[in-house]
């Protein structure tokens, strides 16, 4: 048989931000319905502290099953390659059937920025109109591209490792949002103090952000610490703000920014109140003032990955 593949470049034409927020939208309806199986992720080291990973889910309500094969490798930045390869495998789940394969990278860096807008649309304060952006790579991109989508932001603030490397992001993006204003910070706590929406998409092991420098009414979107051992946020952060994660097992298992401040015992399991699928359904309470801190702590779900690669194969 002839096997569909698409490629980085085709997926990056096909899915759009729009859609893609969508289609997330729509697994987290499904997780809240009881509609959506997702396994925790299996881990393999590999030389240097990179990483091969297995993930994968059952989308009953597309009648398929698929799984990303992905691999993490940090240092590939300096070679010009992304930190995050990999493909997404898609199989019928009628009569087992590989249907296809598309390029894991691309879905991975969508989908990423897509759930965050889901997030920080439940999450945050409508009148948001602040943002600040802590990392400078993909991600950065990404979360732009789909938290504009969601609230009205007019101002962007962002703190890379470097000043030359938040002034490139600002020059880069400056002609395609021409209405918002973009200032590249020295210091990440000037970046932060007066953000109404902080999105934290770096690949610290340490905290980047602490709960110090965040105001009250903020939300804060933390997704670039997707194991146990690491984490963005320090402890007090943790313990000021209402946390939401995007699937309890992922949080409980693979979440640093979570394990943490949870084994030094700043805060208890019941400072988890709930998933995004909980979230979008309206079955848990999410703020209850303009003065609540809240934090949307992303691991990233193969069900997000596999339905998006389904979506792009029926194209």
């Amino acid at each position: 048989m002839s096997l569909k593949y698409l490629s980085e470049k085709q997926v990056n034409e096909m899915l759009d931000m729009n859609t893609c927020i969508g289609l997330m939208k729509d697994v987290f309806t499904a997780f809240a319905e009881g509609k959506m199986e997702n396994k925790l992720r299996s881990v393999f080291p590999l030389q240097a502290g990179n990483v091969f990973g297995i993930m994968p889910a059952v989308i009953p309500f597309e009648e398929v099953c698929g799984a990303k094969l992905i691999t993490v490798f940090p240092s590939n930045h300096s070679k010009g390659l992304s930190s995050h390869l990999g493909v997404v495998a898609v199989f019928s789940a009628g009569d087992g059937q590989l249907l296809g394969l598309c390029d894991g990278t691309a879905i991975t860096a969508i989908r990423t920025g897509a759930v965050s807008a889901v997030a920080t649309e439940y999450l945050s304060r409508k009148d948001s109109s602040t943002m600040c952006l802590i990392g400078g790579g993909v991600q950065a991109d990404m979360h732009l591209k789909a938290i504009t989508m969601v609230r009205d932001i007019k101002r962007v603030t962002i703190w890379c490792p470097t000043l030359s490397e938040s002034e490139k992001f600002c020059k880069k993006h400056k002609a395609e949002y021409p209405h918002i204003e973009f200032i590249p910070c020295e210091n990440c706590a000037d970046a932060v103090k007066d953000a109404d929406i902080i999105n934290t998409v770096t690949p610290s092991t340490v905290p980047v952000l602490f709960g110090e420098w965040v105001k009250k009414g903020a939300h804060i979107n933390a997704v670039g610490a997707c194991s146990k051992t690491a984490r963005e946020l320090d402890s007090q952060c943790v313990a000021k703000a209402k946390l939401f994660c995007d699937n309890y097992d992922s949080c409980r298992n693979e979440a640093g920014d979570y394990l943490f401040p949870l084994n030094e015992g700043v805060i208890n399991e019941s400072h988890l109140l709930g998933d995004l699928g909980e979230v979008v359904s309206g079955k848990v309470v999410t703020r209850t003032s303009d003065e609540d801190i809240t934090i949307f702590e992303s691991q990233g779900l193969a069900c997000e990955d596999v339905v998006c690669a389904a979506w792009l194969l029926k194209q």
